[in-house]
């Protein structure tokens, strides 16, 4: 009875260990989405499933500390629920973040990002225009455009150095206007359309120096966004698919221990031992 308590206590223990790291994921992506992604309600499950494991966990350990049984049913209860909430966040993010990509460009180090190539849910959040107003005031908020200046010894990036950067989808999709508009790189953000034909691309027409403006406007940068996101995501998921399979076997191995807690606490028998003990053969005189 002792060593399968000692046992569930250790795999509650662990659980609480993994809710931390479920918990650290939610909070990674909550950051990212008032620095970068900017969309601010897709890490709350997360954060309510690796608060809701943490306090399950705990509510089994003591249950296997002070041998409260109804602590340890109600473990087990909530925690297959827990088990088949983060499964189908599993699912959810890998569905919403299943289409698009960015598009390679000859000569150039980072890569273009298109709305057409997204589709689904994800996108139709993004592009409504109610969300889409916030999103893009919390881009702009965050200067992450007006962080991308660059200078060499007091020189400032030329133009074959520009493209030759790792941009990220929001610096590429939101700071610059699109490659295939033609338009002459003047610095990071500021790109001379004099003189130029402006491409079929109708993002070229809603592209603004005013670096309040940019290309916020731009069906590039919302598309942006979703490369911004379903890299997030993916990360984040990796992790959660890892913490997901182990949850899983402590699962399996604490109602086996939970079984064999019940099993000694009302006397049955259990193996062959048990049952010679319980049925002791006659002594013939």
């Amino acid at each position: 009875m002792r060593a399968s308590n000692n046992l569930i206590g250790l795999l509650n223990f662990l659980t609480f260990l993994l809710s931390i790291v479920i918990l650290g994921g939610g909070i990674w992506l909550s950051s990212r989405a008032s620095n970068t992604d900017c969309l601010k309600f897709l890490q709350w499950p997360l954060i309510v499933i690796g608060a809701s494991i943490m306090a399950v966990s705990l509510a089994g350990f003591a249950g296997a500390c002070y041998r409260n049984t109804f602590l340890l049913q109600l473990y087990l209860f909530v925690m297959l629920f827990i088990i088949a909430a983060l499964f189908g966040f599993i699912i959810f993010a890998y569905a919403v973040t299943d289409k698009g990509t960015g598009r390679p460009v000859m000569n150039k180090g980072y890569l273009e990002y298109y709305l057409g190539d997204y589709s689904g849910w994800l996108k139709d959040r993004v592009v409504d225009e109610q969300y889409w107003a916030k999103i893009s005031s919390c881009i702009r908020d965050s200067k992450v455009c007006g962080k991308m200046g660059r200078s060499f010894n007091g020189v400032p990036e030329t133009s074959d150095m520009f493209s030759m950067r790792k941009l990220s989808p929001i610096q590429s999709g939101c700071c610059k206007p699109p490659t295939d508009c033609g338009f002459v790189y003047v610095n990071e953000t500021l790109w001379d359309a004099s003189g130029t034909m402006i491409g079929t691309n109708t993002d070229c027409s809603r592209w603004s120096n005013d670096q309040q403006q940019l290309c916020y406007q731009c069906d590039s940068c919302k598309a942006g966004v979703l490369g911004s996101l379903k890299k997030s995501w993916r990360k984040v998921s990796v992790i959660n698919i890892v913490v997901l399979i182990l949850l899983v076997i402590f699962y399996v191995i604490a109602c086996a221990a939970f079984r064999n807690n019940k099993r000694m606490d009302n006397d049955e028998p259990y193996g062959e031992a048990r049952m010679t003990k319980a049925q002791p053969s006659r002594i013939h005189m």
